[in-house]
């Protein structure tokens, strides 16, 4: 009898071990509360490992050594998994940025937690970073035309751009949006402005180019799978898949979600919609950017630039310097090359 139970417990910790390691696979990596584990793989790895330990410890008792090893496969198995699909993402990251060609784009995103980051902060940070575009969530227009002005007074021109939710209370009930004149003039679309289309809880903006050929730039804020917005942010995720169809987008933001919680999601081999993953396609997409209080391997990566194929990510870096800054999140940056 005692057997049965080793064999049906082992089972079934192999059975959790593959479905936090593959949730995609089994279909419940939007699931609660699966999607909230598999946020962090780093940390999913250290448990294993400490499972790995103690299994082994367990072994040294001669009655429960069958049973103890036979966890200790598993653990052992699970921490393999998960550390080669860090390694694969890029594991410790790479930098710094390629040099910037006339073409290049170059794509910052941070949620700046409200008023916790001072705008001038922002500005030196776009400006030394030499950004196109920049989408900050968690960021009213007045911030907004702050930092402008100040990278303005830089020598860094940016128009200054916005959606809005008036009914989200503090600051995350607006995303703010700056774009290089340099890529033509933009308006933010209607239906971003009155909220007939957009992200469920907080707001994303959708800027379309009025002048030149520029992509359309999405800056993104999909609300956080806590347990009662689960499917208010399964909805954010296919409304923002949706907006980056077959034609020219790049899409920054905070999308709260990882590249896991995006299976299914993507087209044709891309990560979400038609665009891809531009921290991944270079080596960056293990690296947390949330929260600055754990080591970078340790969080969560879901802040994201992604872009459409007429895009190719040529660099990236996720900025590990400012985690004093007053953000809970690292500013993210991509470069692009125009794909053809």
């Amino acid at each position: 009898m005692l057997r049965l139970l080793g064999i049906l417990a082992t089972v079934l910790c192999a059975i959790a071990a593959a479905v936090v390691t593959w949730p995609g696979f089994f279909r419940v990596e939007r699931v609660f509360p699966i999607a909230q584990v598999v946020s962090f793989r780093g940390i999913v790895v250290l448990f294993f490992a400490a499972a790995l330990v103690l299994a082994l410890l367990l072994a040294i008792a001669r009655p429960v050594r069958g049973f103890a090893l036979a966890l200790a496969l598993v653990a052992g198995l699970a921490v393999v998994a998960n550390g080669s699909i860090i390694v694969l993402r890029g594991g410790t990251g790479t930098e710094p940025l390629p040099v910037k060609a006339e073409e290049s784009v170059r794509v910052m995103t941070w949620n700046t937690a409200g008023p916790a980051t001072s705008p001038d902060t922002i500005a030196k940070i776009a400006v030394a970073m030499d950004a196109d575009i920049v989408a900050l969530p968690e960021t009213t227009i007045e911030t907004g035309e702050k930092v402008a002005i100040a990278m303005r007074d830089l020598g860094h021109r940016m128009w200054a751009h916005h959606a809005e939710d008036h009914s989200t209370e503090w600051d995350a009930g607006s995303t703010t949006l700056l774009i290089s004149p340099e890529l033509g003039d933009y308006a933010v679309i209607e239906s971003s402005l009155d909220g007939s289309s957009n992200t469920s809880t907080v707001p994303s903006a959708v800027a379309m180019p009025t002048t030149g050929d520029g992509p359309v730039v999405v800056a993104v804020h999909a609300v956080a799978p806590r347990p009662s917005y689960m499917q208010s942010w399964r909805d954010d995720l296919r409304w923002l898949a949706d907006q980056c169809g077959d034609t020219n987008v790049i899409m920054a933001g905070d999308f709260n979600a990882t590249v896991d919680h995006m299976s299914g999601l993507g087209m044709g081999g891309a990560t979400l919609g038609h665009c891809t993953d531009g921290a991944l396609a270079t080596g960056n997409g293990a690296l947390g950017t949330w929260s600055v209080g754990i080591h970078p391997l340790l969080g969560a990566p879901i802040d994201h630039v992604m872009a459409s194929r007429h895009w190719r990510a040529s660099g990236s870096v996720v900025l590990r310097s400012l985690d004093e800054s007053g953000s809970d999140h690292r500013p993210l940056i991509v470069q692009y090359e125009p794909a053809g």
